[in-house]
């Protein structure tokens, strides 16, 4: 009889699975944590050293001789000045009376433009009436320099502290009105819905959502706005005043005297460099929430 084959099973190997690649929420995980905003510290001590480097600078330049001192003077004709300036010893005013009569101004008309320019901009962005009304002025005034509607406002209110605050106030008004405006656009209108399903009136709705989302913008207007108000001191201080931090750098620069104006300059940037992180500060304390949605 012939022999029965027997089949015998072979064993078949699995065909090869490909390399297991990134998927994409790994992959934009891996962006993410790719990406880190740098923190506070390190930016000072970056903003220190090149503070630092510029003043080095600054001393090599002027004590070699490359630049004349009649237009650049050495840092320490400027400290010379400022110190006496300090303790009341330059034949002039002391600094503590040019730097109030400017803080006055200069404060005065930002806190007039937060009180009337911030609900401007709130009835801006409420009401399309409010915007066809204010929105024309403040375009066509926003971008014309101070100095264009100077003459104007001298004939008008004459040479005393009005011209001066005004002029100051009329720059500080249109950023923190276009500010605020663009802030109560900020609430999404899923949070908007939400508070008027749980029961909110309009006001409520106004008060607890628009607002504090419109917040954040807002205060970015003021930083914007004393910005503003401090570069526009100087040309404000240039009707008739006999004091103020501008007035002194005009005086100084119609007696070719570089180095009161650089300490003028310097004093005048200091200040409103001090406003701004002060502002910085009110942000991370009002506004907790902002760059972290």
């Amino acid at each position: 009889m012939p022999e029965a084959t027997v089949a015998v099973p072979v064993a078949v190997p699995p065909p090869s699975m490909p390399a297991a690649g990134p998927s994409p929420a790994s992959g934009a995980a891996l962006k993410t944590s790719a990406f880190k905003v740098p923190g506070e510290g390190s930016s000072l001590v970056i903003s220190v050293v090149t503070v630092v480097s510029l003043l080095v600078l600054w001393a090599i330049v002027t004590n070699i001789g490359w630049i004349k001192p009649l237009f650049l003077p050495s840092p320490q004709a400027v400290f010379q000045q400022f110190y006496e300036y300090l303790t009341g010893q330059a034949n002039d005013k002391p600094l503590w009376q040019h730097f109030l009569a400017s803080m006055f101004r200069v404060f005065s008309a930002f806190l007039l433009a937060c009180v009337t320019a911030i609900p401007v901009g709130i009835a801006m962005g409420m009401s399309r009436w409010a915007r066809g009304i204010f929105d024309p002025p403040l375009e066509f005034y926003r971008p014309l320099p101070p100095l264009a509607y100077l003459p104007l406002i001298i004939i008008w209110f004459g040479i005393d502290e009005l011209p001066k605050v005004l002029l100051i106030f009329l720059s500080c008004f249109a950023p923190l009105a276009l500010a605020a405006r663009s802030g109560m656009r900020s609430a999404s209108q899923e949070q908007i819905n939400a508070a008027y399903s749980m029961g909110a009136s309009y006001m409520q709705v106004i008060r607890h959502v628009i607002l504090p989302s419109a917040l954040p913008d807002i205060l970015v207007g003021m930083r914007i706005a004393i910005g503003f108000g401090w570069t526009t001191l100087v040309a404000a201080e240039m009707v008739a005043a006999n004091m103020g931090l501008g007035q002194m750098v005009l005086n100084a620069s119609n007696f070719l005297r570089t180095d009161i104006v650089i300490m003028g300059i310097i004093v005048i940037g200091v200040v409103a460099y001090l406003f701004d992180l002060l502002m910085r500060w009110l942000e991370r304390r009002l506004v907790p929430w902002k760059g972290r949605m």
